[in-house]
């Protein structure tokens, strides 16, 4: 059960970077608008799409107010405060509040292993120290793993962490808290999973990194997500599934920078070398999603 706070779809938006690894304005603003011309208006800003270890609070402030102004102050955004301490997180999220963002997603500290009681620790500290609304973000290939009770035990106990997005890939956590009553946003980080967390009935919206790039192929999902026995609901479903597996073979930024470049809203560049191998991996991805956006737009 949701308590509506947060909800929807929420593009995943890339972090573009120039060589020395600074913010790309205009190409972050080129993406907010080709995003908002195709109907667009709620992001994700610096979560793991956007690369959020690479991500400095000076940083953070210039990708927030990009977005806000190429938003033409219409966006509404929920930011990321990953980081490897809960200081450090603190320190994100009160540049977050300063750009009058709508909540913030937590993700677990990174590198180490932590045990459910340090992560329940840690989210509590995060969310005492901001007044705005928080989503505990689960992304255990990345971060310590969040068991479904330790979810729905913060979602109970603390007033302003107001739900999970989970990236894990799994329904278990969404189910449970469906299950349980839990009063929470329950949003879906994996867009595999979409399809099916609509069928159940067990999602209140969706953060998606396909969004980021074909925006297309996740609204024809979710506007039609009273009807999952539709026709059109299948072939939205399978269309995304085609999608996210032909962007497997790369860490998941590099597909979707790749597949930008191709539609002409930004120039891909990484933070690592890419060999010539990737880049002939590469060719073979532009190759293929210029025939399949081109079936789906007639």
């Amino acid at each position: 059960m949701s308590n509506g706070e947060i909800s929807g779809v929420f593009a995943a938006l890339l972090t573009p970077r120039n060589a020395e690894g600074s913010i790309d304005v205009a190409a972050l603003g080129n993406l907010v608008h080709f995003q908002t011309k195709s109907g667009i208006s709620s992001f994700a800003v610096n979560g793991a799409t956007g690369e959020f270890c690479l991500t400095s609070p000076a940083q953070l402030r210039t990708m927030l107010s990009t977005v806000r102004a190429a938003g033409e102050d219409k966006a509404r955004m929920l930011c990321c405060v990953g980081a490897a301490s809960a200081a450090q997180s603190i320190e994100l999220a009160r540049v977050a509040e300063s750009e009058e963002v709508e909540g913030l997603l937590l993700p677990m500290p990174y590198f180490y292993p932590y045990a459910q009681e340090d992560l329940d620790l840690f989210c509590r500290t995060v969310a005492g120290a901001t007044p705005l609304p928080v989503l505990l973000y689960n992304l255990p290939q990345f971060t310590s793993g969040l068991d479904k009770e330790t979810v729905g035990g913060l979602i109970t106990d603390v007033s302003n962490i107001v739900g999970i997005k989970d990236s894990s890939g799994s329904l278990e956590i969404l189910r449970y808290l469906t299950q349980q009553g839990v009063q929470g946003c329950r949003i879906v980080g994996g867009d595999a999973v979409l399809a099916p967390a609509l069928r159940e009935g067990i999602c209140d919206g969706v953060v998606s990194g396909v969004a980021g790039v074909v925006p297309e192929a996740i609204l024809a999902l979710y506007a039609r997500k009273h009807q999952v026995e539709s026709e059109g609901f299948v072939l939205a479903a399978r269309r995304i599934e085609e999608f996210v597996e032909h962007i497997k073979p790369f860490p998941y930024p590099w597909g979707l920078k790749w597949v930008a470049e191709a539609r002409g809203i930004l120039q891909a560049t990484f933070s690592v070398p890419v060999t010539q191998h990737r880049l002939e991996q590469r060719q073979q991805l532009v190759a293929w999603f210029a025939a399949w956006i081109d079936e789906g737009l007639h």
